[in-house]
């Protein structure tokens, strides 16, 4: 009798939020006596997890290339899909979680027809809302509601991942992932977020069963932590309002953090993590600029070290930014975008109108708030523990195929 098996297809695996989030499913299901295999499309491979690379990096490079003149991201990488389909069938897994399968990396269409033939359970974690779009991932910064009425078309996001410079093809990619994303027999939905569970249920992937399971955390690693890093930074002594993003643009708040500096009095310092060279010179000279770092020990030395920790996002799916801080002790700041409050209660943070600068610099400036904050801000994080998160999978996704007997194989 063999091992229960799970196979997940990701564009990236044990790097960022989504592919750090497969690699602690897999090490859960491995301790479950359950095999697990990653097929991903980017990046380098995380050795401690089972993994197939679909494609190589010039199919990446040409699907990118080709699909900014054409708009038909997603329905390229024809032969490395195709070997995909061979790896499922030779792996023969009792079921199959999906996560982005945007990223340049594989043709959905013919991932899409093969999963309906074939029939096995599926679990598909969206992590923004490109699958029932016609091009974008996120349209609450455009404030379009197109996807949900009429159906995309003459799309105005064509700028943004994934980025088209010449065809507007929103029309005919809205009506064929309709056509080959939904029917399925047996597909659960999980989003991070009720914001975005709300979202899915208005549109054409209203019928499918949708979960929401918020990611999780390393509690061991984000925690309160002293340091000198203010000190090596050259701001000793002045309150951190802490802001970070990757990349920073305006709809991630890069404009607001700019007018903000010019708000606040001396005794402040605005530090933002993960600017890019480039933007580095467009920064006001009395804000601490840092470009992007892979340094988790520093971010946990700025997260303890920052007395606010403000996120002035204009759309986002669910920002484990917030909770990181959180759990370091630092209360958050909000704009009421997309699942970016979800994570606070009164207790730990303030959510404000998004554009609302001014209430921003009031909440900053007040005191009455902040009663054993770092305290209740973990507390609040507690609720994150990312072995929590894997295991709210297993029983609400996985347990049903794992532990049903007629689907053992033998």
């Amino acid at each position: 009798m063999r091992n229960k098996r799970i196979l997940f297809i990701n564009s990236i695996v044990g790097t960022g939020s989504t592919g750090r989030l497969i690699s602690g499913l897999c090490r859960m299901l491995s301790e479950k006596n359950t095999d697990s295999l990653v097929c991903y499309g980017r990046g380098k491979a995380d050795e401690s997890v089972a993994t197939f690379r679909i494609g190589k990096d010039l199919d990446v490079y040409a699907h990118g290339a080709i699909s900014r003149i054409t708009d038909r991201h997603g329905l390229y990488s024809k032969g490395a899909t195709k070997i995909l389909l061979k790896v499922i069938d030779a792996f023969e897994p009792d079921l199959i979680h999906l996560h982005n399968l945007h990223g340049y990396y594989l043709d959905y269409s013919i991932l899409a027809r093969y999963l309906k033939s074939r029939g096995t359970p599926i679990v598909w974690t969206l992590h923004d809302c490109w699958t029932f779009t016609g091009h974008c991932t996120h349209f609450e910064y455009a404030r379009c509601d197109k996807w949900k009425n009429e159906g995309c078309h003459d799309c105005g996001e064509l700028k943004e991942y994934p980025r088209s410079i010449c065809a507007d093809r929103s029309k005919e990619n809205y009506l064929l992932k309709k056509e080959l994303f939904t029917g399925f027999n047996d597909l659960q939905i999980v989003t991070p977020s009720e914001w975005l569970k709300d979202r899915v249920e208005e549109s054409f992937l209203s019928g499918y069963r949708i979960n929401v399971i918020p990611t999780g955390i390393d509690l061991e690693t984000f925690k309160p932590s002293e340091s000198e890093i203010k000190k090596r930074y050259g701001i000793e002594g002045k309150k951190a309002i802490l802001g970070v993003a990757n990349p920073w643009r305006d709809r991630k708040g890069l404009d607001e953090f700019i007018k903000l500096s010019s708000l606040l009095p001396d005794e402040y310092r605005i530090v933002m993590i993960g600017l890019k060279k480039s933007q580095l010179s467009l920064i006001p000279k009395n804000i601490t600029a840092i470009e992007k770092t892979e340094s988790v020990e520093e971010m946990v030395q700025w997260y303890s070290a920052a007395d606010v920790f403000l996120n002035l996002t204009r759309e986002d799916t669910f920002p484990t930014t917030n909770i990181e801080a959180l759990a370091c002790g630092c209360p958050v700041i909000t704009y009421r975008a997309g699942g970016s409050p979800e994570s606070l209660d009164e207790t730990c943070g303030r959510v404000i109108r998004v554009d609302d600068l001014g209430e921003a610099v009031r909440l900053i400036k007040e005191n009455s708030w902040r009663e054993n904050i770092k305290e209740d801000c973990r507390k609040r994080a507690l609720l994150y523990d990312r072995d929590k998160r894997y295991m709210q999978y297993y029983d609400e996704c996985y347990g049903r195929i794992l532990m049903d007997e007629e689907y053992q194989k033998i």
